[in-house]
């Protein structure tokens, strides 16, 4: 009769483990992160192909770049959410302006077109 109870037991011990340890894992995913891109263009919408994107952590000051392909988008995956970025284009010794993506943006996918005057 002891060694029933005692199986019982164990039983519902492994069982209670084995539907807890999926719940309990699912809270413990890692972060992916955010994502930014974008589209860079001209001031007439024309994609600016094999313009340069740099994305800077204001905190860390770590830069990183992109070269856009044809269509002129660029995306940087797995961004810390606790961090401010900075990101602006290059192409053919132009500058668009320097937008910003703030930690308080809570939005997981942030899209930022950047625009570069050619005149």
């Amino acid at each position: 009769m002891k060694k029933i109870r005692l199986a019982a037991v164990l039983v519902a011990a492994a069982l209670t483990v084995s539907v807890a340890t999926p719940l309990l894992a699912k809270d413990k995913e890692p972060d992916a992160g955010r994502l930014l891109t974008g589209k860079v263009s001209d001031r007439q919408d024309q994609a600016l192909p094999n313009a340069v994107v740099y994305l800077s952590n204001t905190r860390t000051r770590a830069v990183k770049s992109f070269i856009v392909g044809q269509d002129g988008v660029y995306r940087f995956p797995a961004l810390s959410p606790n961090a401010d970025y900075e990101v602006y284009a290059l192409f053919n010794g132009k500058k668009s302006d320097t937008k910003t993506v703030s930690q308080f943006d809570t939005r997981a996918t942030v899209n930022i077109n950047l625009r570069i005057d050619m005149k």
